[in-house]
């Protein structure tokens, strides 16, 4: 199940998980444009923006912010 999800996801699927940690439905819209961008979204957008929260020290929705301002793109961590 896990390799499903890993290799099975969408654009809608992504901007779900970013609406339950909080973010618009902006927000999520266009971090997920922009992942899918980068070719990223594979990667989870979800867990990409917590691990680059933790990384940072800084709150999820900061850290969303953050790379929505075009900021912090090279910290992911992939």
């Amino acid at each position: 199940l896990i390799e499903e999800a890993r290799t099975h996801t969408s654009a809608s699927i992504e901007r779900s998980v970013l609406l339950r940690m909080g973010f618009s439905s902006i927000e999520a819209k266009d971090l997920v444009a922009r992942m899918i961008q980068r070719n990223l979204l594979g990667h989870g957008a979800g867990r990409l923006v917590l691990e680059l929260a933790k990384a940072k020290g800084m709150g999820v929705h900061d850290a969303g912010l953050s790379l929505l301002d075009g900021r912090s793109w090279e910290d992911l961590a992939l």
